[in-house]
């Protein structure tokens, strides 16, 4: 677990909530820190705050995203309007949690990124001009790969795995976020209207009232 974070009290509450879930947490202060700990290891999931004092976190989810980094990233900052949380997620994050939060909560989003991990037993999954090869993390639009976040994956995985059906969207809130909130329904949106913005608009139906499906 990578935590970017350069206030000393939050970097101490957070890695003890996350110890006690068996996390292994290495701090980076800063992104220069940052960037170094991503390029000599691998994490499961990144809790990046935003205001960090080389740079935006934002500009640097929005960069390592295009760079291929599919690791789930939980933002976790101060800066809690609505305006700051779309950008938070159009930047390439999967989940935001604003300050002050509660450790429990914290603990349970963490958990809910790393819930339903990837199905490398799927088969490779073609739909028009799209196409998915789930183990080897590769999504292709006309033959042009294009970047799929840790989230956006699970969510493209839950749905071809049952082409052709309707999932529910209370059973994607609760397989990815643990709830129904308000915050998350608005998650969901963003995700769904990304992977549309990627895969391409027909990828993903809505089914009014019940949830979303594809063909």
């Amino acid at each position: 677990m990578l935590l970017v974070e350069d206030h000393k009290e939050v970097v101490e509450v957070v890695t003890r909530a996350l110890v006690k879930d068996e996390h292994r947490v290495l701090a980076a202060r800063s992104l220069d820190e940052a960037d170094a700990a991503i390029a000599t290891s691998t994490f499961d999931a990144i809790v990046l705050d935003l205001g960090l004092p080389d740079g935006s976190g934002l500009a640097w989810c929005k960069r390592v995203r295009g760079e291929g980094l599919a690791t789930p990233i939980l933002v976790l900052t101060a800066q809690s309007a609505v305006a700051t949380r779309v950008s938070g997620l159009d930047s390439g994050a999967d989940d935001f949690l604003p300050k002050p939060f509660a450790v429990a909560e914290l603990r349970a989003r963490v958990r809910a990124l790393g819930r339903r991990a990837p199905n490398h037993t799927m088969r490779p999954f073609m739909s028009r001009d799209v196409q998915l090869d789930f183990s080897a993390r590769r999504a292709l639009v006309g033959g042009l790969e294009v970047p799929l976040t840790a989230r956006e994956w699970k969510i493209v995985e839950m749905l071809t795995s049952r082409a052709g059906r309707v999932v529910r969207r209370s059973e994607i809130l609760e397989a990815f976020w643990g709830d129904r909130a308000e915050s998350s329904e608005a998650s969901l949106e963003v995700l769904v209207g990304r992977i549309r913005k990627k895969l391409g608009l027909a990828f993903i139906r809505t089914v009014r009232g019940e949830g979303y499906a594809t063909d």
